[in-house]
């Protein structure tokens, strides 16, 4: 079986360590000094170097090189042990598939017994993070006092999730993503070792998608060359399933002219072309990183190609900060959710039309305001969200006849329709429907997500349905959006004027159903029966 090439290439002495240098150095000198401590804390990212580290630490205080400074030598038995994967006083636990007390306690009883063939004992404890709290504890006191002959290493990606108790009694080094130009540099050394051929911007693609991760780095070049071709740009954007920049970019400019209708379908022909959702969701969230760095005066802190800095100039310049933000957060937010297989370009759909809202309600028209002798709501008529300006006093529809609730609801469809794209998506979502009729002010009733619900309560999204109504019912109206309660869930509204029944609902009852109050033959409201 041939060697994966993140293991075949890792580095065997300290010169061999890319991106850091900080972390190096210190360990160096502890070594050529011989002050090494008894217990050390890696944390920082996947694949940045910690249990290369680790083993490289291990190499070192074993090293038969008589000089400490030239410790380790990757030429003695001990230092070619260690490669080989034999020897025995280089200990490395897995803490995510070991987290038991009981696997710190076998631990704990065996460090006592003197190394076998080295001069240390080290312990290098993988993902220490994963370990439970009573196994911390037992920890502990190995910690503070280990025998001289031992040596820990605790590696993490999640530092937070480490006792203070265990933090106070390391040496604690953090680890950094690894910039794309030293990435770049190691793989082409990578590609010259192993006889490959690459495009240097290839390649440069690959340490970006690696996001600081030289292991991630290598396993998709590892990738590449399975494939047993010249390895190119577009060959990589086809096996890893990434849409080209220019996609990404005609998004942006969709986004910023403000088509619905234009930007679904780049997300849908990208999708249809092999281009994995979250993966494409990604590649807009860094685009968008590099608008946002640009329009704060950044633009030096990107490592891009001077030809790609003007149209990220010009596009940063159209973008307000708070409509960019708002973007980074809805496609951050897909890239999360892209999992659904049922509809997986949902969550980019969803993503691009939050996005594309503040740039429709700018453009879009004013509500009208009412006139000063308009008369008050109807008593009893759904009141008007809460920021939602005053909307137009309907007039009668013209025929004389009384609006119902039947005729909105047989022209709901063509309501739909009459609506623009990026409308018409948020009522579906919502699955918005009229609800209520009265003196010509029709209640929609919205039973989504709360995360797209407030597009819809935004003014010009409001006096764009109204005049959608007023186009296919052919007569002035007022539009009240209601949210409704979800499946299992009470009305507030039913409760508003019922204390007791609100206790006992809050007690653990359950209502079961309404019925109208009547009092002199009229009705006053709904009275919940539990």
């Amino acid at each position: 079986m041939t060697q994966a090439l993140y293991r075949k290439w890792r580095p065997r002495t300290w010169d061999d360590v890319v991106g850091q240098q900080h972390v190096i150095q210190t360990l160096r000198n502890a070594v050529a000094a011989e002050r090494v401590a008894h217990a050390y804390l890696f944390a920082g990212p996947r694949g940045t170097g910690k249990t290369t580290t680790a083993r490289l630490l291990a190499k070192a205080v074993n090293c038969l090189e008589p000089d400490p400074a030239a410790r380790p030598c990757d030429r003695c038995d001990h230092c070619q042990a260690i490669n080989a994967g034999r020897f025995m006083d280089l200990i490395e636990i897995d803490a995510a598939s070991n987290t038991s007390v009981d696997d710190i306690r076998e631990l704990r009883d065996k460090i006592a017994f003197a190394p076998s063939q080295g001069r240390y004992k080290v312990y290098i404890i993988d993902e220490v993070h994963m370990l439970s709290t009573a196994a911390f504890n037992a920890l502990l006191k190995t910690l503070e006092e280990p025998p001289s002959h031992a040596i820990f290493v605790l590696a993490t990606t999640e530092i937070h999730k480490i006792p203070a108790t265990v933090l106070s009694r390391c040496q604690r080094y953090e680890f950094r993503r690894i910039p794309v130009t030293e990435m770049t540099a190691y793989l082409q050394r990578i590609v010259e070792g192993e006889g490959l051929e690459a495009e240097p911007q290839a390649l440069q693609w690959l340490a970006r998608q690696a996001t600081g991760s030289l292991r991630d780095a290598i396993s998709l070049l590892d990738q590449m060359a399975s494939t047993g071709k010249p390895i190119t740009v577009t060959l990589a954007r086809a096996v890893l399933g990434t849409a080209d920049d220019q996609t990404v970019a005609s998004l942006v400019e969709a986004l910023i002219a403000g088509e619905s209708a234009r930007g679904l379908g780049i997300i849908h022909a990208a999708l249809d072309s092999g281009a994995d959702p979250r993966q494409l969701a990604r590649q807009i969230v860094a685009y968008l990183r590099q608008l946002l760095l640009t329009q704060t005066g950044n633009a030096d802190l990107l490592d891009l190609p001077p030809e790609s800095r003007p149209t990220l100039a010009r596009q940063a310049q159209s973008l307000a900060l708070p409509d960019l933000l708002r973007a980074i957060r809805a496609f951050t937010n897909a890239a999360a959710e892209a999992r659904a297989d049922w509809h997986p370009g949902l969550p980019l759909e969803i993503a691009f039309l939050e996005s594309l809202t503040p740039v429709e309600s700018n453009t879009a028209p004013p509500p009208a305001s009412a006139p000063a002798s308009a008369a008050p709501p109807p008593a009893g008529a759904p009141s008007a969200p809460r920021g939602t300006p005053p909307a137009p006093q309907a007039a009668p529809s013209p025929s004389g006849t009384a609006l119902t609730l039947e005729t909105v609801a047989s022209r709901w469809e063509a309501i739909l329709a009459a609506a623009d794209d990026g409308l018409r998506a948020l009522l579906k979502q919502q699955a918005a429907a009229p609800v209520g009729v009265s003196h010509n002010t029709i209640t929609i009733g919205l039973r989504g997500e709360p995360a797209t619900r407030g597009l819809l309560l935004q003014p010009a999204r409001q006096e764009a349905l109204r005049r959608a109504c007023e186009q296919v019912l052919g007569f002035p109206v007022t539009v009240v959006l209601k949210t409704m309660p979800g499946k299992g869930e009470i009305d507030p509204e039913v409760l508003a004027d019922h204390p007791l029944a609100r206790v006992a609902v809050e007690l653990g009852g359950k209502i079961v159903q309404t019925q109208p109050r009547k009092t002199g033959g009229s009705s006053h409201g709904e009275i919940p029966s539990l």
